[in-house]
């Protein structure tokens, strides 16, 4: 059991979790075990993962045990891994808004509980994770942190900060699309082709990302470099904040933390 990982629940981000972690398991010989509640054909290309017919079959051999259900599954995947589970193995929660000392009272004494929030960025290595543990034991909370890192940056929060942290990081990512899909939009309307559009803008949308990274920049200072007088960008910028761009954002991102609270 020294470093073997389960994952319950192989729906997308299970799988996005599957895919980010094979580099970690291949360096460190660590063996996976899968389950989930159905199987299909598809599932027989995972050749190189020991499937399981129950998650119980599951975890009983593994240190590391992520649970990717769905939020309103969570209590009843807790309560039947309850009798199975032993001291010393690391609970790693990544469904939404279970916290960590509710899970406490749902699980045996001497497992160590950790709530993370990757987002579907890890299916190719470009995760945003925020990881929040519950545990006094150092060396295993940095195992973890190593394996999200695998998926691509891993930031540790305190869990208070867990549900504003969700909104910018998985809600994010449909955020995001919703932008790059009003840009492709834009570009096909003034005349370019859908596939030039979306080439344009998914490299501007990464360059853009990618000088912020890098350059440790707000993004006034870097919108500052591409506007002139009386120039394009200037008057688009303009237009957008006119009819509210960020003000839209703004309230939508406030909205998703509130449906979180309630």
């Amino acid at each position: 059991m020294e470093n073997a990982i389960a994952i319950i629940g192989l729906g997308k981000l299970g799988r996005s979790l599957l895919n980010g972690l094979e580099s970690y398991c291949t360096q460190n010989k660590a063996k996976v075990f899968v389950s989930k509640r159905s199987w299909g054909t598809s599932d027989t290309e995972l050749p190189n993962y020991a499937i399981k017919a129950s998650n119980a079959e599951a975890l009983k051999n593994a240190k590391y045990i992520f649970i990717a259900v769905k939020p309103f599954n969570m209590e009843d995947v807790l309560n039947e891994l309850q009798p199975f589970l032993k001291q010393g193995q690391q609970i790693v929660s990544c469904a939404t808004g279970m916290e960590l000392s509710k899970m406490k009272n749902l699980l045996p004494p001497g497992v160590d509980l950790h709530r993370a929030m990757p987002n579907t960025g890890a299916a190719v290595k470009e995760s945003i994770t925020c990881l929040a543990s519950h545990s006094d034991n150092q060396k295993d909370a940095q195992e973890i942190t190593k394996m999200f890192e695998g998926l691509g940056v891993c930031v540790q929060i305190d869990e208070n900060l867990m549900d504003a942290a969700t909104v910018i990081g998985a809600c994010g990512i449909a955020f995001v699309m919703r932008f790059i899909r009003g840009m492709v939009q834009g570009g096909v309307q003034i005349g370019l082709s859908q596939e030039i559009a979306s080439k344009l803008t998914y490299q501007t949308v990464k360059g853009a990302a990618e000088l912020l990274v890098q350059n440790g920049e707000h993004p006034e200072a870097e919108i500052d470099k591409v506007t002139t007088p009386k120039g394009c960008t200037i008057e688009g910028l303009n237009e957008m904040e006119h009819a509210g761009f960020s003000s839209a954002l703004i309230k939508g991102i406030v909205s998703s933390y509130k449906q979180l609270e309630d």
